[in-house]
């Protein structure tokens, strides 16, 4: 299970039509998953919070967001969500692809606003507050839009969620202002990237740091200060840390009995997995899928 399937496992909360790469689901911190670990994808992301606070980190910086926050993640941008305390936070999630954005390679409205944000040549808000932002209503409304849209998909409705997109883009880029500009992001992120996706697309499997530092062609010394020095915790804390959060969520969204869970999230002891499950959730497996 990816990063992705880990947030819209349940279907009947998803809402997308095939051939049209836009999504739109919701999502309740901690009622349908505790936390969603540090990821990364090349699909653009609205987070659009709807009740409570939680905190969102981006690129490594993390924020504390409320109800009627939007969050914009670019392509490629580091990013995870958590609980906040013990406060729940419920957020609509919207995902689309950059091909929703052009017409062609010579598109210059992809070049001159799209590209350049992927780039990070442009830089736009990553949060935008219902109360400081001056153009917040006209962002809200696109998206209110495009949501109506999605609970009937009436004929032409890719034709209206790529206006809703257009105008969304329109109203962002039109409050750029020149101090915006010529954002430069640090060279580590794109290492950091690395790991984290291998991790991802590997979790499932023995990971060493060895293994680790060649992928990002460091010694094992400086692969382990590297990453603790970015992330703030140790390699293997993260690992571990994210296994447990995967098999958190298919312990609530599968039948799978908890030593299959615990296969396949990389445990290969059932017995180290209900220690380490316990200690970062205060329960048992057995105790977490029965009481949430």
């Amino acid at each position: 299970m990816n990063i992705l399937q880990y947030e819209n496992y349940q279907e009947k909360k998803q809402h997308h039509r095939e051939g049209f790469p836009y999504i739109t689901y919701l999502c309740t911190i901690p009622l349908d998953f505790p936390s969603v670990p540090t990821h990364w994808h090349n699909e653009w992301e609205i987070i659009y919070i709807k009740k409570g606070q939680g905190c969102i980190s981006v690129d490594l910086e993390s924020r504390q967001v409320s109800a009627g926050d939007i969050v914009l993640i670019l392509p490629g941008q580091l990013h995870s969500l958590s609980q906040l305390n013990d406060q729940s936070m419920e957020y609509e999630n919207i995902l689309f692809g950059t091909e929703l954005l052009t017409l062609s390679h010579n598109d210059i409205c992809y070049e001159r606003y799209f590209a350049a944000l992927e780039q990070r040549t442009l830089k736009l808000p990553v949060v935008f507050h219902s109360e400081s932002c001056t153009y917040y209503d006209q962002i809200a409304h696109c998206i209110d839009t495009a949501d109506e849209i999605c609970k009937t998909f009436p004929p032409g409705y890719e034709l209206g969620l790529k206006s809703c997109l257009f105008r969304l883009f329109y109203i962002l880029c039109s409050h750029l202002s020149v101090t915006d500009n010529t954002i430069r992001k640090p060279k580590s992120l794109d290492k950091l990237k690395t790991v984290i996706k291998y991790v991802e697309n590997h979790y499932a499997e023995p990971l060493s740091i060895e293994t680790m530092a060649e992928i990002c062609g460091f010694s094992q010394s400086h692969f382990m200060k590297f990453f603790k020095n970015n992330m703030g915790i140790s390699f293997i804390e993260y690992l571990n840390f994210y296994r447990l959060t995967m098999a958190a969520r298919l312990l609530l969204a599968s039948g799978s009995s908890i030593m299959a869970i615990a296969m396949e999230c990389g445990f290969d002891s059932p017995s180290y997995f209900n220690r380490s499950f316990k200690k970062k959730y205060g329960m048992t497996p057995r105790e977490y899928r029965t009481q949430f």
